[in-house]
Formats: C-alpha cells, sequence, structure tokens
C-alpha cells in the first residue's frame, strides 16, 4: 500500500480523478450525456466503501473498473431498450442504436469515437483507457482485472476492427496503403 493512498482523503481523490472517469464513460458507453451519472455513480461506491478502496494501492483503478462496468451495462440497456421500442412499434431494426457520437468526447475525432463505440465492452475499455488516459497494457490490465495477455488482446482487436470500420471506401485495412501490399504479419 502506498502512504499516498492511505493519506488521501475521498475529496481530494474524488476532484483529481473525476474529469478522467467522467471523459472515460462517455467513450465506453457511447454517450456524453449518460457519462456524468455513470461516474458519480462510480463514486458514490467508491465513497460509501472509502474505509476499504481509499486503502487499496490504487483506487483508481477500482473506480475505472466500476466505470467500465457501468458503462457497458448502460450501453446493453440502451440497446435493449431501442429494441423494445422498436418492437412496439412494429418495426424492424437494422442500424446500432443511435449514440451521440458528436458529444462523446470533447475535442475529439468523433467519426473515431463512434465506431470505438460500437465495439464489444472490453475491447472499447481497452481502446479507451489505452488513447484516452494513455494508460499501459499493463495498467489496462489491471483495471480490467484481467491478465496482460488478455488486455493486449483486448486493444489487438479493438484497433483491428477500429482500422477494417475506418478504412476508406474500397480499401483493405489489412493492405499497405501505398503499395497495396500485405502488411507484414497479416494473417490475410
Amino acid at each position: 500500500m502506498t502512504v499516498e493512498a492511505l493519506d488521501e482523503d475521498f475529496e481530494s481523490f474524488f476532484r483529481r480523478e473525476y474529469p478522467a472517469m467522467v471523459a472515460l464513460a462517455a467513450a465506453v458507453a457511447g454517450r456524453r450525456d449518460f457519462a456524468e451519472d455513470l461516474a458519480q455513480e462510480a463514486f458514490t461506491k467508491a465513497h460509501n466503501e472509502w474505509d476499504r478502496i481509499g486503502r487499496f494501492d490504487k483506487p483508481g483503478a477500482w473506480v475505472r473498473r466500476v466505470v467500465i462496468n457501468l458503462s457497458i451495462s448502460s450501453k446493453r440497456r440502451g440497446a435493449s431498450e431501442a429494441k423494445a421500442r422498436l418492437r412496439l412499434a412494429g418495426m424492424r431494426r437494422e442500424a446500432h442504436p443511435s449514440t451521440d457520437p458528436s458529444a462523446s468526447v470533447a475535442g475529439s475525432d468523433h467519426g473515431v469515437w463512434a465506431a470505438v463505440a460500437d465495439l464489444p465492452g472490453n475491447q472499447r475499455a481497452a481502446v479507451a483507457l489505452f488513447y484516452l488516459e494513455e494508460r499501459t497494457v499493463s495498467e489496462i490490465a489491471d483495471i480490467l482485472d484481467c491478465s496482460t495477455s488478455t488486455a493486449k488482446v483486448h486493444l489487438h482487436r479493438g484497433r483491428s476492427k477500429l482500422a477494417e470500420v475506418l478504412a476508406p471506401a474500397g480499401s483493405d485495412p489489412s493492405t499497405s496503403p501505398s503499395t497495396g501490399t500485405p502488411k507484414s504479419g497479416s494473417d490475410s
């Protein structure tokens, strides 16, 4: 346990970590409008158990894990609610539930973050932690409570899917854009 973690009060911890948690929630849930609620819910859970959480070596990692879990659940719940509304209206659902990527992460490339929002939960979390918070793979593994190898797989699969989705029309993301030859290490 670090001395800093023991000596830090909840208010200082909250003030330092809150903006990053809101951004993480927006990236993982794909909706900026719910990000603050998700971050606040995670901090409420931390506050209720601060005597225990405050003693962790990395209380921020615990709160990040809660934010990620809440964000993934929120996205699933939103998708289920959208499907139910469409069924009730007698319509077929052809597209993903609408998100508001234009407000997901302030100052970011909205198309990229909209694509990130469509990734599976752990891939979404790994990409957001790596690019938004500049976390190492080891830190991502700690936050996601998985092995470093598994964190690498989530990050790799997320990047691969993003490359596929964001590739210019008519191009093959598994080939080099300049030569059209397969990239080294490509399975295709």
